[in-house]
């Protein structure tokens, strides 16, 4: 068998240091710092359009994340996900960020801040510096994926299989 010019996790290295990487504390941190924004709103009778939303006044989405698994659905399906977290699989993940796809999902917009994560970190990594490219200014992605958010004794909800043969 002939030699790459470069290997897949060449790649996952590349990617690594070019994209902010957090640790799960850090993304536990960033999660409980929403989740009391969002009690307050309520308790101010505020609302919010959207959950993952934070206006900090300067003109961004402030630093509430969107935590998106980038996990193929079956991985998903057989092993949870973490509570909050939306779903862009690896292999679409550039057309669902482009508003200009027909495949775009509204939970994406360059302003705000993205925290993606895998199995194992390997393809967050070069989805988060996909997005980077694309003019994400603001992504990361979990260090040690959802096994070390698992290996931390996060929290873990189960996603029920869809049932696509009655669309």
């Amino acid at each position: 068998m002939s030699e790459l010019e470069r290997t897949a996790w060449g790649l996952v290295d590349d990617a690594e240091r070019e994209v902010e990487s957090i640790s799960v504390e850090e993304l536990r941190r960033e999660l409980e710092r929403r989740e009391r924004a969002e009690e307050g709103e309520a308790e101010s009778g505020e609302e919010s359009g959207d959950a993952n939303e934070h206006d900090d006044g300067g003109g961004n989405a402030g630093d509430d994340p969107v935590v998106v698994d980038i996990r193929d659905i079956r991985e998903v399906w057989i092993e949870g996900s973490i509570p909050g977290a939306e779903h862009a699989p690896r292999g679409m993940i550039e057309f669902w960020a482009d508003p200009e796809t027909e495949y775009y999902r509204d939970f994406f917009g360059p302003e705000r801040r993205y925290v993606l994560y895998c199995n194992e970190a390997g393809r967050s990594a070069l989805a988060a510096k996909r997005l980077g490219e694309m003019g994400y200014g603001d992504v990361a992605h979990l260090e040690g994926g959802f096994t070390a958010w698992q290996d931390a004794g996060g929290e873990v909800i189960d996603v029920p299989q869809k049932d696509y043969k009655s669309r």
